[in-house]
């Protein structure tokens, strides 16, 4: 206790009187106002109290849930096609995402008022203006696009054909042994003693 220079065990005046009892602090050393206050004590000792906490009741914050209509136009993009054809680019700062793009039309055709009220119509209606200015929605799951998109079968055929050919030129390079070994030639043996 002695190193403590906080008054929260016992007052100054009881730190040095156990110091003095302890022989730490000589007679010849005390301090000057020791014999006054040992002499005239205070009417209240100064003892270190730890302020009371103010217990305040808990009060609960009611924050209301905020959902903007865009919000739900978006949850509901993310719902059908997921993150869209495109990755984030995040260095671009004018680069607009599919969403955005998506809630953009879907708030520009309900304004118009030209499709009908259901939302369902409203979210079918904006995939294929979306595809009209030449972005393509997949739904969910790998299913088709919005719209039938032309697929041409002879690019498809090709690489077809690319892979039996190759399959067929692997198995015929697997299947002749007798070729590498008369191809083989004979390499030197080398020191493998300076191999670490």
């Amino acid at each position: 206790m002695a190193g403590s220079r906080l008054e929260k065990v016992g007052t100054v005046f009881s730190r040095v009187r156990d110091l003095m009892r302890a022989g730490v602090i000589k007679e010849s050393q005390k301090p000057v106002w020791f014999d006054v206050y040992s002499a005239f004590p205070p009417k209240r000792e100064p003892v270190y109290v730890k302020p009371a906490r103010f217990l305040r009741p808990k009060t609960e914050e009611n924050v209301p849930e905020i959902f903007y209509k865009e919000d739900q136009i978006r949850a509901k993009f993310y719902e059908l096609y997921g993150n869209g054809p495109k990755a984030f680019d995040l260095t671009k700062t004018s680069f607009v995402s599919t969403c955005q793009r998506f809630v953009e039309k879907y708030s520009e055709l309900e304004s118009r008022g030209d499709v009908d009220v259901k939302p369902e119509m409203l979210l079918d209606a904006t995939a294929k203006a979306l595809l009209a200015d030449g972005v393509v929605l997949r739904r969910r799951g790998g299913g088709a696009s919005v719209a039938a998109e032309t697929h041409n079968p002879v690019l498809s055929m090709k690489l077809t054909d690319m892979l039996a050919e190759q399959q067929k030129d692997t198995t015929s390079v697997t299947h002749t042994p007798e070729e590498h070994t008369h191809t083989h030639t004979h390499t030197a043996p080398t020191d493998s003693s300076n191999t670490l």
